[in-house]
């Protein structure tokens, strides 16, 4: 990693804080000793030990400046490469690119899921999503399911998390159309805590868990 990655300092929950530059994560691209294997928003985020939310961004971001090829494979799957010159090694072209079974990228990622919101969770959990009592209808409904997905996502990579932590991590990047944070919380919280694995704290302003499943 650059210096700017070894010197990141972590939280309380050991995550790294400050910003994640897009060099860091090319250097993630780099430093395989397979230079065609794709990688997957997984290997970004155990890599450089960030969440799968800031490693699609990230993925994303160097994909759409052209610094990153990317392919579904699958329905909901997808790996991202760096693109090899036209005159490149065809071996490597190819391996990057093949579609035989045996070096396909199908191989490398079952289970990588991809979410249009870079959040992925079990069909289960994404039901209760869609079914959840939240306000508002169309785009604002969405964008509060959305807003749901990711505190549920906060949550299973926080196990021990408080209302604090949500609406300092969570709120600010899925506002969802109300105008403060409390509004938020009192509309996301009540849905939250009907999600799979969510175990609830008992009084206002304890720790909600996350209990897998």
């Amino acid at each position: 990693m650059d210096d700017e990655s070894r010197a990141r300092s972590r939280n309380e929950h050991g995550q790294y804080v400050g910003r994640i530059s897009l060099d860091a994560v090319l250097e993630v691209f780099e430093a395989r000793d397979d230079a065609a294997r794709p990688l997957t928003a997984t290997d970004v985020m155990e890599a450089l030990d960030c969440s799968r939310r800031t490693a699609h961004n990230k993925l994303n971001e160097l994909e759409e400046r052209g610094d990153l090829a990317t392919r579904k494979v699958g329905a909901r799957s997808r790996v991202f490469w760096i693109p090899m010159a036209a005159d490149a090694d065809s071996t490597v072209g190819r391996a990057a690119g093949s579609t035989d079974p045996g070096s396909s990228p199908e191989t490398a990622v079952a289970g990588e899921a991809d979410d249009p919101d870079g959040l992925d969770h079990p069909p289960a959990v994404s039901s209760a999503i869609e079914r959840a009592d939240l306000p508002g209808s169309g785009p604002m409904l969405d964008a509060r399911r959305e807003a749901l997905s990711a505190a549920y996502q906060y949550l299973t990579d926080h196990p021990e998390a408080k209302k604090a932590d949500f609406l300092r991590d969570v709120y600010r990047d899925y506002p969802a159309g109300f105008e403060s944070a409390e509004g938020w919380w009192n509309a996301i919280q009540p849905a939250l805590k009907q999600l799979p694995g969510v175990d609830p704290p008992e009084e206002r302003g304890h720790i909600w868990h996350f209990l897998g499943g």
